[in-house]
């Protein structure tokens, strides 16, 4: 898809900045989610907790997506995961930095002292050669002075693929599939990941993550699918 240096992944045109892979315009463009800032879904005020979140909060305390999974955001990320694009990695972590810190001026998001990646199991990573969540959070902590550690997380075990389960079946997956390497004893935490479906995967890490002691748990994400 990219086949001139310094040329924006979606429109085309030469970038100013040819590392940061997308320009401007389109970084400005992707932004359409306009949700509940506690579980990402839809809701009536984006400023204040929807009334799902009021009756059963997630055990996040805030969700930041670039955007739903729909075109052209949802390209790039299939590529990124399955297509062996790692180049795919900064632009994309770019993308989603500045949806964090427009959450930030907006004051809907605490600052977050660690990032922690979703862990795949060794034998696909292994196969897809990258964990594309680890990708994401390493220019992302240099970027926002946050700590960043790959193994703060690991999964014990190989899950059936989240994306072919019902939302019943995806939370029983993930039950004792993940364990806490390292202390997190009063900190606020934010878990990035590509793609927050029924947020299944986010939910569990969140539980084990408050559970070892971490003052707060946020998520971001580039997709929330609606």
């Amino acid at each position: 898809m990219l086949t001139v240096p310094g040329l924006c992944w979606l429109c085309r045109m030469p970038l100013a900045l040819s590392r940061w892979g997308i320009c401007s315009v389109c970084s400005r463009s992707l932004v359409t989610v306009n949700g509940c800032p506690q579980c990402g879904l839809r809701a009536t005020h984006p400023d204040m907790p929807c009334g799902r979140c009021l009756q059963k909060p997630p055990p996040w305390r805030a969700l930041v997506a670039v955007t739903d999974y729909v075109p052209p955001l949802s390209g790039l990320v299939h590529q990124f995961k399955f297509s062996r694009q790692s180049t795919l990695a900064v632009p994309l972590a770019r993308t989603l930095l500045l949806a964090v810190l427009r959450a930030r001026r907006a004051g809907t998001l605490p600052r977050a002292d660690r990032i922690v990646s979703v862990p795949l199991y060794k034998h696909r990573q292994w196969r897809r050669g990258y964990n594309q969540s680890d990708l994401l959070c390493r220019p992302l902590a240099r970027w926002l002075a946050c700590e960043y550690q790959a193994n703060t997380v690991t999964r014990l075990r190989p899950t059936a693929i989240q994306h072919r389960l019902s939302a019943r079946l995806r939370k029983k997956n993930l039950k004792n599939a993940f364990r806490l390497e390292l202390p997190v004893n009063g900190l606020h935490i934010a878990i990035v990941d590509d793609v927050v479906t029924t947020g299944s995967t986010v939910a569990e890490l969140s539980r084990l993550l408050l559970r070892s002691g971490a003052a707060s748990v946020q998520v971001w994400c580039l997709c929330r699918t609606l």
